[in-house]
């Protein structure tokens, strides 16, 4: 069993830097932090070149090792997708500041006047794997939201992490907000030690395979947030528009196969699997997926064979289980039982249906008619986002800004003391004022 070793001095100075520069950070403007992406933002178009070849020099060492496809299409980070990912920055950047926002204004009694107002976490560690964009994502939500992070990418992309990092340090230094409130972990030490930091990092967020989050959740003090798995969904009901089913299906498996919210397993009602089949198995076909099927699919047309295993496997690959259930209770049951909570989709033209199933699944995105590649941050209009959660409590989905906000109550008096209310003196008016 790996051991978690004590933090080294070195790692103790950059976290506490970090620590007072995110303090100070907390106290800027929005014009300031907003300027600040644009500077990080610039600074990254400026070195375009040099982090494209970077990674051109990591996916050549991967390759050469061996690294698994899944992982190949999340390392490469060509001048098309470091475009998409500045231009996130720059979005980042126009979004409303999250910070300050009163979200009660209370008058407990006259001069006794409580506000609650949005403040940033302090400083988040994220550990991820062969996602260089997801440092310029990551950074660039931790500045806006006020918050210092401390950042640990996988070795396979350590040398477009660095300069990724170079870039947008230099950003930082020609703005209000020092280049501590962002620092980079190079060793597989650093980023254990990371998780021993409680006291200087307010949250940890892991991206990355089930092992490593359950690593992490197992051997820190500090809070998690993120996902284990991404085991996704799509029924296709018994009043589902077939060629439409088929194209939402293609899409969820297919447009980004090595991202967590691609479908997994495919569930078909009994009544609509030989007409989806039929018309699926061939575009599948083309798009080069494997289907793996239980008896009733295999019978029409699904070549090889599921396994229990597969019901519960995030294959992050072009493969894909296919089970035809019953009715919409089997499918429901299946989700319930196998499924991540993540984001699961129906698609289907019977109202009642897509109702109960938008209300029965309990996970973080429940979608119809509909690609469950739509679960991003991104995509949501948040500019980016940390991660996703599966997690219950909020936040829940893909993690803007808001996820990385938490909030402090003010409460101003003129001399109050609670004695005067035990005696009965005074009393509460409790009287709620505009926000």
């Amino acid at each position: 069993m790996t051991s978690v070793p004590e933090p080294s001095a070195e790692l103790l100075q950059r976290a506490g830097a970090a620590r007072l520069a995110a303090v100070s950070l907390g106290q800027t403007s929005d014009e300031q932090r907003a300027q600040a992406l644009q500077a990080m933002a610039d600074a990254l178009a400026e070195h375009a070149a040099g982090i494209v070849d970077a990674n051109r020099e990591d996916l050549e060492r991967s390759a050469e090792q061996g690294l698994a496809p899944a992982l190949m299409a999340r390392l490469k980070l060509d001048a098309k997708k470091l475009e998409g990912a500045i231009e996130g920055v720059h979005k980042v950047a126009a979004l409303p500041d999250p910070l300050g926002r009163r979200q009660l204004h209370r008058e407990l009694d006259q001069g006794l006047v409580l506000e609650r107002i949005t403040v940033p976490l302090g400083v988040v560690g994220v550990i991820f794997e062969a996602r260089p964009d997801a440092l310029m994502q990551i950074a660039s939500l931790a500045i806006r939201s006020g918050n210092g992070a401390i950042l640990k990418g996988g070795s396979e992309a350590s040398c477009t992490n660095e300069a990724v990092m170079k870039a947008l340090q230099q950003g930082l230094s020609q703005s209000d907000v020092s280049s501590d409130a962002l620092a980079l972990l190079t060793t597989r030490q650093e980023s254990l030690a990371l998780l021993r930091l409680d006291g200087l990092v307010d949250l940890i967020i892991p991206r990355g395979s089930n092992e490593l989050v359950r690593f992490i959740q197992d051997n820190t003090r500090i809070p998690v947030l993120g996902h284990a798995d991404g085991i996704c969904h799509l029924y296709v009901d018994s009043a589902a528009d077939v060629q439409q089913a088929v194209r939402v299906a293609i899409d969820s498996k297919t447009q980004y196969p090595a991202a967590c919210n691609a479908i997994e397993t495919l569930l078909l009602h009994e009544s609509v699997a030989a007409a989806f089949l039929t018309a699926a198995i061939p575009r599948f076909q083309e798009s080069g997926v494997v289907l793996r099927g239980d008896d009733a699919s295999q019978g029409l047309g699904v070549a090889e064979a599921a396994t229990e295993e597969d019901w519960r496997t995030e294959y992050l690959d072009l493969i894909l289980s296919v089970r035809v259930v019953s009715n919409l209770d089997a499918a429901l049951d299946h989700i319930r039982r196998f499924g991540s909570r993540h984001t699961d989709a129906i698609v289907t033209t019977d109202a009642a249906a897509a109702d109960r199933f938008l209300a029965a699944v309990d996970s973080a995105g429940v979608y119809l008619n509909c690609s469950t590649r739509f679960a991003d941050g991104f995509r949501y209009g948040f500019g980016a986002e940390v991660g996703i959660s599966t997690q219950t409590l909020p936040p829940r989905g893909p993690v803007g800004l808001e996820g990385l906000v938490t909030y402090r109550y003010r409460l101003r008096g003129d001399g109050h003391i609670a004695a005067d209310y035990a005696a009965g003196t005074r009393r509460f008016s409790h009287r709620d004022q505009p926000l």
